[in-house]
């Protein structure tokens, strides 16, 4: 058998409606769309959350809280992958590990407004670590491990 010669079962792929092909076809004059009104026209936008008339659900339910559209969006790492890393030789211990050694590593696929340091799994290596901020427990892990955390911007956001 070859790839030219490759077919659907009989059945598995039916034919479409062939609409407007006169009045015996069943499918003639409007097609199966009755007479007039907006679904019988060409293009029929309705909006996307629309339910007939009713009140939509998103102006029914009351809004609560405050959405701020400039929070910061941090790319975080866990010191439990940070060890990985540095066990598979991605990442070197002996150099400042931060945002250009983390995505070259592939720990990050971009630093987004900095990287967070998180404190989830464990670190046996002393590195010094330059992110933009890190968790108590993080700090806590590196240092017991021997190493630093350089928090990067922190006296603006002391002040």
């Amino acid at each position: 058998m070859k790839l030219n010669e490759l077919r659907d079962n009989p059945g598995a792929r039916p034919s479409g409606k062939r609409l407007g092909r006169g009045i015996g076809s069943g499918l003639g004059k409007t097609s199966g769309k009755g007479h007039k009104g907006a679904k019988a026209r060409k293009s029929n936008p309705k909006p996307r959350f629309f339910e007939g008339g009713q009140m939509p659900i998103y102006r029914r339910l009351p809004k609560r809280g405050f959405k701020n559209p400039t929070r910061p969006n941090y790319a975080e790492v866990n010191v439990g992958r940070l060890q990985a890393a540095i066990e598979a030789g991605k990442l070197d211990a002996g150099k400042t590990i931060d945002a250009e050694a983390l995505i070259a590593a592939g720990l990050v696929r971009r630093a987004l407004d900095g990287i967070r340091l998180l404190g989830q799994g464990e670190l046996k290596t002393a590195v010094t670590v330059e992110v933009v901020g890190a968790s108590k427990g993080a700090i806590a892990a590196v240092e017991q491990a021997g190493g630093k955390v350089v928090v990067l911007g922190a006296a603006s956001a002391e002040a």
